[in-house]
């Protein structure tokens, strides 16, 4: 069941030597299944935000988030209704996405919820960067989304280096397991001291190419932060054990920052 014993004094057993990161999903509740042990890092820079979009129509979010007018009108609420200090649930377990249905977090096991809590960080639109017990509340916000807020163009430029510098000392090790979309708004501030892996999750169509599809992309970055957690990993060269779904580590596709994992097109599918 739902770990509910985990205390910040556990942390000091993980070894600090590896971040990484993901992507949050849209799909979101409120779950009160274990209380949150801090506040985001940049809440007041949330605030900002939500004071922004408050300020938008119905029709006007619709145009905003390119989405229906049911979402927008759902999103017009939750804008309108959040309180950012109240009625709070962990952000690991918030998300609903297919990432986090195959990381599957409400059974990690105490090691596994401390590992996750030093190690891991969800990138966000709406907070910046997330803890997994972040307290949090609902919100729809993509980093791509074209907001123009405090006067600047875009998400990208509001959050700027900011995220970086909250995320990685200058020696540690980026696991980046984020989509394009959210991984944009950190790598392009590393410096020459941290080093990044992405991995990536290749396919085989039937003409005989190698492509990610989101889907599959993201079950399986789920299945590794689970993988990752259950097993306490903090070295590059362990990330290669993992298997999912006939997806495996490829040496000979891989390189010094790319960890290619591979599956042959299942011909049932």
């Amino acid at each position: 069941g739902r770990v509910s014993c985990y205390t910040q004094k556990n942390i000091g057993k993980v070894p600090r030597a590896m971040k990484i990161i993901i992507s949050p999903a849209k799909k979101m509740h409120t779950d009160d299944g274990t209380a949150p042990v801090a506040m985001p890092q940049f809440l007041e820079k949330t605030a900002q935000l939500l004071d922004a979009l408050r300020k938008f129509s119905v029709s006007e979010l619709e145009a905003l988030f390119r989405c229906s007018p049911a979402i927008a009108k759902e999103s017009f609420h939750l804008f309108a209704s959040a309180d950012l200090s109240k009625n709070l649930s962990c952000a690991l377990f918030s998300y609903q996405g297919i990432q986090f249905q195959y990381m599957a977090p409400e059974v990690f096991h105490t090691q596994a919820l401390c590992y996750v809590q030093e190690h891991l960080r969800i990138l966000s639109a709406f907070y910046g960067i997330l803890k997994p017990l972040d307290g949090i509340v609902p919100y729809r916000l993509e980093m791509q989304t074209p907001l123009a807020v405090a006067g600047k163009a875009n998400l990208y430029d509001f959050w700027a280096n900011q995220l970086h510098s909250a995320l990685l000392e200058e020696d540690e090790l980026l696991l980046n397991l984020a989509s394009q979309e959210y991984s944009k708004a950190i790598l392009p501030y590393l410096t020459n001291n941290q080093r990044c892996i992405t991995c990536r999750f290749l396919e085989q169509q039937r003409n005989g190419k190698w492509v990610e599809k989101g889907v599959y992309a993201k079950m399986a970055r789920g299945a590794m932060v689970r993988f990752l957690a259950e097993e306490g990993i903090t070295k590059k060269d362990d990330l290669r054990y993992f298997s999912f779904q006939d997806f495996s580590y490829d040496t000979a596709s891989s390189d010094a920052k790319t960890m290619i994992f591979k599956r042959m097109k299942n011909p049932k599918e």
